[in-house]
This record gives C-alpha cells, sequence and structure tokens, in this order.
C-alpha cells in the first residue's frame, strides 16, 4: 500500500500534522517535535525509506529555512550593536567548535573528517528556538534581544562557513560559483524591491516569492555543482534582503508559510528518521559529555563577554544558556555528514540527540532561573546607545 505515491504523502504530512498539534498543545518548537515524530517513526512505525521526491522536499526544506533564519536578522541592530554581535556571536561558534573536534578526534578516535562534522554540528546556536523565546517573552523589539539575534546569526554563519570551506571541493566550479554569488548578493536587493514594486500587486501568482525561490535553487544548483553545501548561499541571501523583508512582513509571512507547511516538515521528519534509538543506548556517556563541552565552551566563553558588554549577571546568564541551545543548522551539519557518508548512523545519531538536547535544557534553566525583565532588556540599549552603565531594573 506504501507504494502508492499517495499513501506515502499522506503517511508523511500525516506525522506532520501531529507534530504540529503536540507542538501547540506543549508550546515548544514545531522543528523539535518533527524531529521527535521521526524518531518515534523510524523506530517503532518501521518507516525507514525515503523517496526522491521526500528526498528533494527535504532538500528544499533546508535551503528555504536556512533563507528565512538569514532573513530575521535586523540589518539596522546587527549595524548598531555590530561590535557586541560580532565578539560573542564569534566566541560562540570558535569555543564548542575547536573543543568538540578536539574531544571527538583525540579523546573519542574518530576521524578528521568525523570529528570536524562533530565541531561543526554542535557549535550551532538555534536561531529558531531563540527567536520564539525573544518573541513570547516580549523582548523581539528590546536592544538586547535584538543583539542576542544578532549574535545567533555571526554563530550560525561561522558554522555555515565551516561546513563549507572544510568540506569543499576547490576547483573551476567552485571560483565560478564564488564570483556568481557574489554578484547576485550584490544586487538581490535591488532586485527583490523591483519585483514587489513592479510585480507585487499580483498577488495570486506570488511573483515575489517565485524569484526568491528561483535564486535559492539556482545558486543552491551551483553550490552543489561546486560541491559545496547549498545551505550557504541560501543563509547569505536571506541576510542581504532582510532589510526588505522587514518592510514587506506580507511576504515573510507568506514564505514562513509556505515554509512550514510543505517543505520543512520533510526535512526534520527525515532528520528524526535516522536516529537509532538502539545505537544512543551504548552511547549515553558519550551524549552526556557531548552535551556538557557543548554547553560548557559557550557558557565559558559567552558569560565573561556578556558581563564585559555591561550585563547584569542575571541577563549575562540568560543570554549564554541561549547561545548555547542548537536546532536547525545543527542538524543540517549531521545530516550533511550522513548523506555524504561521512559520519555513519550511529555518529549521526549522538550528534543529533545531543542537539536536541541542547535545544530543551539550557532553554528550560534560562525561562526558569534567569527570565529577564523587559525594563532590563531596555535598560542595556541605552548604556549600549550613551557607552556608560545604564540604571538598570532588577526583579526583584
Amino acid at each position: 500500500m506504501l507504494e502508492n505515491i499517495w499513501f506515502v504523502a499522506a503517511l508523511w504530512m500525516g506525522l506532520a500534522f501531529i507534530a504540529s498539534l503536540i507542538s501547540i498543545r506543549l508550546g515548544v518548537s514545531v522543528a523539535l517535535v518533527e524531529i521527535l515524530v521521526g524518531v518515534f517513526a523510524g523506530n517503532f512505525l518501521g518507516v525507514h525509506q525515503t523517496t526522491e521526491w521526500i528526498n528533494f522536499l527535504a532538500m528544499l526544506g533546508s535551503g528555504v529555512l536556512t533563507f528565512l533564519a538569514g532573513a530575521e536578522i535586523d540589518p539596522v541592530s546587527l549595524k548598531t550593536n555590530l561590535k557586541a554581535s560580532l565578539v560573542i556571536g564569534g566566541v560562540s561558534f570558535f569555543l564548542p567548535f575547536v573543543g568538540v573536534w578536539l574531544f571527538a578526534q583525540y579523546v573519542l578516535g574518530w576521524p578528521l573528517p568525523q570529528a570536524q562534522i562533530a565541531g561543526i554540528a554542535l557549535s550551532t546556536t538555534s536561531v529558531a528556538v531563540v527567536y520564539a523565546v525573544m518573541i513570547e517573552g516580549g523582548y523581539g523589539n528590546t536592544a538586547l534581544g535584538k543583539m542576542i539575534l544578532a549574535a545567533c546569526f555571526v554563530t550560525d554563519f561561522g558554522t555555515v562557513l565551516a561546513l563549507g570551506i572544510l568540506f569543499a571541493d576547490f576547483n573551476l566550479w567552485l571560483l565560478i560559483f564564488v564570483i556568481v554569488t557574489s554578484i547576485t548578493l550584490w544586487y538581490m536587493p535591488v532586485w527583490t524591491k523591483f519585483v514587489i514594486t513592479s510585480f507585487g500587486a499580483t498577488k495570486v501568482s506570488e511573483p515575489e516569492v517565485k524569484f526568491i525561490l528561483f535564486v535559492l535553487f539556482f545558486l543552491g544548483g551551483l553550490a552543489t555543482t561546486a560541491k559545496s553545501e547549498a545551505v550557504l548561499p541560501a543563509y547569505l541571501v536571506g541576510l542581504v534582503v532582510a532589510g526588505v523583508f522587514l518592510r514587506d512582513k506580507t511576504l515573510v509571512m507568506r514564505m514562513r508559510s509556505i515554509a512550514f507547511a510543505v517543505f520543512t516538515p520533510f526535512y526534520f521528519i527525515k532528520a528524526g528518521l535516522h536516529v537509532s534509538l538502539p545505537a544512543l543506548w551504548s552511547a549515553l556517556g558519550i551524549i552526556a559529555v557531548l552535551l556538557a563541552l557543548k554547553v560548557v565552551t559557550k557558557y565559558l566563553g559567552v558569560y565573561p563577554l556578556a558581563r564585559f558588554f555591561k550585563m547584569q549577571n542575571g541577563e549575562a546568564h540568560y543570554t549564554a544558556l541561549l547561545m548555547s541551545t542548537g536546532l536547525t543548522f545543527g542538524t543540517i551539519s549531521a545530516l550533511f555528514g550522513l548523506n555524504n557518508q561521512i559520519i555513519d548512523q550511529t555518529q549521526y545519531s549522538i550528534l543529533v540527540t545531543v542537539v536536541i538536547l541542547s535545544a530543551i535544557i539550557p532553554t528550560l534553566i534560562a525561562q526558569r532561573y534567569f527570565q529577564p525583565s523587559h525594563e532590563t532588556m531596555m535598560a542595556w540599549g541605552k548604556w549600549h546607545e550613551h557607552n556608560q552603565p545604564a540604571k538598570i531594573i532588577t526583579n526583584e
């Protein structure tokens, strides 16, 4: 029965629908629930095989999701908080990347490419989780909230860049890819504005969305031909058109609706499908150590810097914990390693489990013990604006 393409589609969309209901009921990220639903389907429902069209939709999901992550960055906020964002975001990427890489290679005995994939997968910060926390807490429009989101971008940009550089095949196609991508990024804001201004009134045909998808598909094709990773140009395109997206909220909502309704469920469910629970039982110790290593290295790097940039103790803890989360780019990196036969299924299961736990545990601790007030988040912006300590209103 499941050889019928319609029944296969119904099964996968049914799993996505169940994940949405659970996400709404529990109030947690739908991406996280979709991964867990995929784990359940793969281990208990016997769903192991994927088809070419499922793989294609999953690939589109990773690309469009990466684009949207870049488009969520407020360019004005990034420029305003450039120093703090670059320093905190850069350290948030570098310390866990190197720490996990060295641990995996010299302690676990993983070969160099596998250790590098581990370092990349666990160096990430989840823009999706942090963004959700900022919106739910009402911090999205505060200076500190925007700075944290900008720092997340810097961290994830380091992750995507490392994935593209370390596993790129340096050839003529890569040079062509770099040149074409650079030209496209330079003109993309102008092209996007032109399409919206000239044809945006034709809402039914959605020319803006089709144009953006065309650019993502074309650059993704160049990236894969050059044996690089398609998420790299997608993230950069999202960043350069972020200013346009901020002025056109309707376009953002349409792109997000398309992505989360059709593309990303296939990506996240497929990511969970490859997690083998039997393989995890024998690796619980490794999972615990890798999780601790990811969180501790990020914490030790971010917390002192947060204090250096005049955050109060509670806000510094809050920032360090949120920067310790991981989800989307962690699973993208791990799945890249599995699909390209760099890591095996056991290593993939270990890395994805650590990524999932890092999305849950630091977030719960941050919200339970270090939830800041809206006034405190605003006060940091006043200090940053005047380059002097602001009067901080505490929760006490």
